[in-house]
């Protein structure tokens, strides 16, 4: 059972290192085994999960690697991800979002820095600055339209030498006229390239950002791509001929539907709340720093407010942009449900936080510890898709996630369960 369970986990291990690009063949077999001995002790450190020193230098050594990069370990899945991608039908969600991993080390500077925090002092409690240790990581991550992660497709990552605060960098730089390309988000259009080239088919692509997304250039990309995109706005643009913005236009919007949704409030009680949609296609003009540049797009503009809010909580309110047509109630929900969706990619940061435990590393600079988030990204991808597979297709089979002899004793051992359970309450009653 024990040869049979290691084939099951060497079968799709397999799969996702496939086309892996690296310099060595021999990298590429030590990534395999790191990647099953990591799998095998979910959670763990290095040393636990490879059980003797030899497979523990081995794994260090692989991870401190110069020849390796997160880009050499990740081929082999973004390649899995297009086949997946390919395999299915109808629109597919790319979500992006980016989440920050901390540290404490003696030495922070070997690994760069992420921002700053206000912290309290213990000993007379005045508040003051700490400067943050760690690594930023941008991630797109590829969803069918009922939530069933199919893998990643762009990774980036990064860390800063020395953090400046933006507020006071805006005092004597205009945002506006800095290039994108010097910009961290960058990334947001660097990523929504390289998906597209990846899968091959951009029409079926939508890709979902929150407010942070909210980029004049990325919408421009998403024109040139032949793509589409689906962001929260955070920034009240020029509309129309330029004498007025986005929020002036849509307050002469009368309201076109109305939306039930369930929700659940701050102590997890179930309620239902009563969304008024207003949508409106209109030109969208860019900044007037950035106006000879580019040219003015004609987007939809989606708004959702909730309807009579009770005392003692924010109301629901979102504000969407995108580039697909919507012409009708049906067609605006099923933009929300969509944006809905970017929790997904949440979930993923948090599995590969809590379950995998990435932020518990020891490893001591940027370059190993990148290498060995990619790694577990595969993981938690994995174990994402294992928790949503049966959620997305009830109805699939059991050999879609385990061979036949692992679905049995699964099946056995729930029965078993039941049977246990039904006993103890004939003995209670």
């Amino acid at each position: 059972m024990a040869e049979k369970k290691r084939a099951d986990e060497r079968a799709w291990i397999e799969k996702e290192i496939e086309a892996s690009k690296f310099q060595d063949v021999r990298l590429r077999k030590r990534f395999g085994v790191v990647l099953e001995r990591l799998w095998s002790g979910m959670g763990e450190t290095i040393p636990f999960a490879c059980q003797d020193w030899a497979s523990t230098k081995a794994a260090y050594r692989f991870l401190s690697n110069d020849r390796v990069s997160e880009q050499d370990i990740l081929s082999g899945h973004f390649q899995a991800s297009a086949d997946r991608f390919r395999s299915t039908r109808g629109p597919i969600l790319i979500l992006q979002d980016t989440t920050t991993f901390s540290y404490q080390r003696e030495r922070p500077e070997l690994i760069g820095y992420t921002g700053k925090m206000i912290i309290k002092c213990q000993k007379n409690g005045s508040l003051k600055p700490l400067t943050q240790c760690g690594i930023l990581m941008h991630s797109s991550l590829v969803v069918t339209a009922e939530g069933l992660p199919l893998g990643l497709s762009a990774v980036k990552f990064w860390t800063r030498s020395r953090f400046k605060g933006t507020t006071a960098l805006k005092r004597h730089v205009n945002p506006t006229s800095v290039p994108i390309e010097e910009k961290e988000s960058y990334r947001w259009r660097e990523n929504m390239r390289q998906t597209d080239t990846l899968l091959g088919d951009p029409v079926r692509c939508i890709h979902v950002g929150d407010r942070k997304s909210d980029i004049y250039e990325l919408f421009c990309t998403a024109h040139d791509l032949s793509t589409f995109f689906l962001v929260r706005t955070c920034v009240d643009r020029l509309a129309g001929d330029g004498q007025h913005t986005i929020a002036d236009e849509m307050e002469q919007v009368k309201v076109k539907g109305l939306h039930r949704v369930e929700v659940r409030d701050a102590k997890g009680h179930p309620m239902t709340v009563t969304l008024e949609l207003r949508y409106q296609r209109m030109t969208v003009l860019p900044p007037i720093g950035k106006q000879s540049r580019y040219l003015a797009p004609q987007l939809t503009v989606i708004h959702a407010q909730e309807r009579n809010v009770p005392p003692g909580r924010p109301g629901i309110e979102w504000k969407l942009l995108t580039n697909l047509p919507v012409q009708s109630r049906a067609e605006a929900i099923e933009k929300l449900d969509w944006y809905a969706m970017r929790w997904k990619i949440e979930t993923f940061h948090k599995i590969l936080k809590s379950g995998c435990k990435a932020e518990d590393s020891k490893l001591r600079t940027a370059d190993r510890l990148a290498n060995l988030i990619s790694v577990l990204c595969i993981l938690s991808w994995r174990i994402f898709w294992l928790t949503m597979i049966s959620r997305c297709a009830p109805q699939a089979p059991a050999e879609a996630a385990f061979t036949q002899p692992k679905w049995i004793c699964s099946s056995a051992w729930s029965r078993t369960c039941r049977l246990r359970r039904k006993h103890r309450r004939s003995c209670e009653i």
